[in-house]
């Protein structure tokens, strides 16, 4: 049965208000507009963005309304395409991207930034170019999280916010690609540019920073420190590339004094991969002056950080990634590329795997620093997915 160019009903893990479970429901997912494509999500991962956004404050709230069906980093299938839709055909193998790259403006076609602005208002609001979502749930309008939903069977985003991947790429790994995995690797190959030989130090063993950690490794760099209150995390973070790890609670001087004595004078690169401000200024502490390099990846909207002038005065460099530095849809092909080569780790990342009906349990684990990444299987073999209004 076809579904293209008709409503198509299918569950969804919806958000109604903050700090609350979200709720399985039935929702309808509309065709494509102008320069859209629908997809049949096939896997997605649990991020820290998405409890973030979930349980944060009022003013968070105000900005990205409810309900809201959450998820961003994910894989799927083409299901059909919008009009003047050129680069897509139903079928293709996809991975959907909160950060755009239309590939024509000065931004895109600058080798100095990934940050093109396509839609980027509309789709950080939890729309898409028309000002509205495609998908409703009870006669209400919900809202598209960064522009994409993946918490939902089948969703909806915009040509320019989508890559096109190899047909033989496993979905329920490189859909780690849409966010963690890109972000960290690439705040340490693309931003902070180590090198050969240097010394690192990566704040927080998440996802992004294993990934962090794998890109240090990628680089030759000799010394690798993983830093994060949770110990269970040191053995992964060694898999990954770390050469040693630190708890901060282990010890009774600031992290950053802790890091200029082992490393005689300050690491030459750090990263922060926490989104927490005090972490971030540790980080810039804790690299040695006239040249380190503090990179923050992690993710933080409204705080602000304290930095001491005489810091920057001194030599270091302070800067921000936005997906490690990819132009998204021009580069992650590449990075599915390398992982199909053996070249970029993604199966470690994964520690459980749940159905969609169980997304809050995987919302628990991350809460509880129990998991990596739990991987939400989007599509139930035993459902089929009908149009509106058809019938068995």
């Amino acid at each position: 049965m076809t579904t293209a160019g008709q409503v198509i009903r299918c569950k969804a893990a919806v958000a109604w208000e903050a700090r609350k479970p979200l709720s399985i429901e039935e929702v309808e997912v509309a065709p494509p507009k102008v320069h859209e494509v629908r997809i049949k999500v096939v896997a997605t991962g649990v991020c820290h963005t998405d409890w973030e956004y979930l349980n944060d404050t009022e003013k968070r709230m105000n900005f990205r309304p409810f309900p809201l069906v959450l998820g961003h980093e994910a894989t799927g299938i083409v299901e059909s395409v919008g009009p003047e839709v050129t680069g897509f055909s139903p079928g293709d193998t996809v991975i959907p991207l909160f950060l755009p790259y239309c590939g024509d403006c000065e931004r895109c076609k600058s080798e100095k930034t990934n940050l093109c602005r396509k839609n980027w208002a509309n789709t950080q609001a939890g729309v898409l170019a028309d000002g509205t979502s495609r998908i409703s749930c009870k006669g209400q309008q919900v809202y598209q999280f960064l522009g994409v939903s993946s918490f939902c069977q089948y969703t909806v985003v915009p040509d320019t916010s989508l890559a096109k991947i190899r047909e033989d790429a496993p979905l329920d790994k490189v859909f780690l690609l849409g966010c963690a995995v890109s972000t960290g690797y690439g705040a340490a190959v693309n931003a902070a540019k180590v090198e050969k030989d240097s010394s690192c130090a990566v704040f927080g063993l998440g996802a992004v920073g294993l990934a962090a950690i794998m890109g240090c490794k990628a680089a030759r760099a000799q010394r690798i420190i993983g830093i994060d209150i949770n110990k269970d995390k040191f053995e992964k973070a060694k898999e990954f590339g770390a050469t040693h790890c630190i708890n901060p609670r282990d010890h009774k001087k600031p992290i950053q004094k802790v890091l200029e004595e082992m490393t005689e004078g300050g690491v030459d690169y750090a990263i922060e991969c926490v989104g927490s401000p005090a972490i971030m200024s540790a980080a810039l502490e804790s690299t040695a002056d006239a040249w380190g390099t503090c990179v923050i990846a992690g993710w933080s909207e409204t705080e602000t950080v304290n930095v001491q002038i005489i810091k920057i005065l001194m030599g270091r460099t302070l800067k921000g990634t936005y997906f490690g530095g990819w132009k998204s849809v021009r580069d992650v092909p590449k990075l599915v590329d390398l992982y199909m080569e053996g070249k970029l780790k993604l199966d470690e990342f994964i520690t459980h795997n749940f159905p969609l009906d169980q997304i809050n349990v995987a919302f628990d684990l991350f809460k509880s620093g129990k998991s990596i990444r739990s991987v939400i299987s989007l599509q139930d073999p035993r459902v089929e997915e009908k149009p509106a209004g058809a019938t068995s």
